[in-house]
């Protein structure tokens, strides 16, 4: 079989055969037109870059791919990739393509590489809101005042922009992880702070039976302070002393100065 299909402008077409020669390679069986198909159907990686394609199409078969590699071909237009919604990843660099177009049928897309192009004119709302990395460097159109900030703007999740991190996605992403890691730990963070019904006042009652209970203690203790009397006992005679029955201080006349007990 031939290897590709000429279209009616003489360009060089996909085709089940090329797709067999690069990515499938199968033992001599009768059988092998039916494997051939089964397997085709199975594949999630296809490279057919440097085969001189021009045209996109006959994609239909792979219906689980993920991964597609046309880069260096003469390809001019992107198209006829709505019958592979599940791909994730796509390069066409070093084509001849002009504009962005059919992109938004790949709601998963993540990974496209249009660097080497001819594409002066960015259509923004082409591109698949899922892209996280894009690469254009090598068109015209990355010249344009202001470029980085609409694309990024554009595309709400881009992480890298023609081989640069987008900072401020990569910051907060970091900031949104930080945050659930603490939530996981803390989960009483994740919703606002609020207190039962009544909570302060029970908190004020209560501090207002503490307070209670300790004036009571305090006041307990000096009741039995007061209600304690001590035990006097007489103290011996000092030689030339008073006598023990009088416990006021002996003043001499003439002195007028206390003896000492």
């Amino acid at each position: 079989a031939n290897l590709a299909q000429r279209s009616e402008e003489g360009g060089v077409c996909i085709t089940e055969a090329l797709i067999t020669k690069r990515n499938l390679t199968f033992p001599e069986d009768e059988d092998l037109s039916e494997k051939m198909f089964h397997t085709l159907a199975e594949l999630q990686t296809v490279r057919l870059d440097r085969e001189g394609i021009t045209t996109i199409g006959n994609l239909e078969g792979l219906q689980n791919l993920h991964s597609l590699y046309l880069q260096a071909n003469k390809i001019q237009r992107i198209e006829n990739l709505a019958c592979v919604p599940s791909l994730r990843f796509l390069s066409l660099a070093g084509n001849q393509i002009k504009q962005v177009e059919n992109l938004r049928d790949l709601p998963h897309l993540q990974f496209l590489d249009l660097s080497e192009n001819l594409i002066e004119t960015l259509k923004l709302d082409e591109f698949p809101q899922s892209l996280l990395i894009l690469n254009l460097t090598g068109n015209s159109c990355t010249n344009r005042d202001g470029y980085r900030e609409l694309v990024t703007e554009a595309l709400p999740l881009l992480l890298d922009l023609d081989k640069q991190p987008v900072l401020e996605r990569w910051a907060s992403d970091e900031e949104e992880k930080a945050s659930d890691d603490e939530e996981e730990e803390f989960p009483e963070l994740s919703s606002p702070f609020c207190t039962e019904r009544g909570f302060l006042q029970e908190l004020e009652q209560e501090m207002d039976r503490h307070k209670e209970r300790r004036q009571q203690t305090a006041l307990n203790e000096h009741l039995q302070r007061m209600e304690t009397k001590p035990a006097l006992t007489d103290l011996p005679l000092l030689p030339g002393g008073p006598v023990a029955k009088d416990n006021s201080p002996s003043v001499t006349p003439s002195q007028g100065k206390e003896t000492p007990p």
